[in-house]
């Protein structure tokens, strides 16, 4: 299997990825934004995704900030609405 090289195809597949965690534990999000807890909350979750997304993408990819930013603009900024005291 060839390795995902373009930063574009990364950021499409830690997105995916992170989308769906999301999807697949909904009330683990909205729990873990309202209580402050998210990332203890999926710890598992996300460190599989972690892991498949730096089986697929270029080691000088895997060691950039990409799949962090997809959990921050898939994960966090869509749970906005979400009622919590962290905003």
């Amino acid at each position: 299997m060839n390795l995902i090289e373009n930063p574009d195809q990364a950021r499409r597949l830690a997105r995916a990825i992170i989308s769906d965690v999301a999807i697949y534990n909904r009330e683990k999000v909205e729990a873990g934004i309202r209580n402050d807890n998210l990332f203890d909350l999926l710890t598992e979750q996300l460190d599989e995704g972690r892991q498949h997304y730096m089986s697929r993408v270029a080691p000088a990819l895997a060691a950039s900030n990409i799949f962090d930013l997809a959990i921050v603009d898939v994960l966090i900024k869509r749970a906005g609405k979400i009622e919590s005291s962290i905003w």
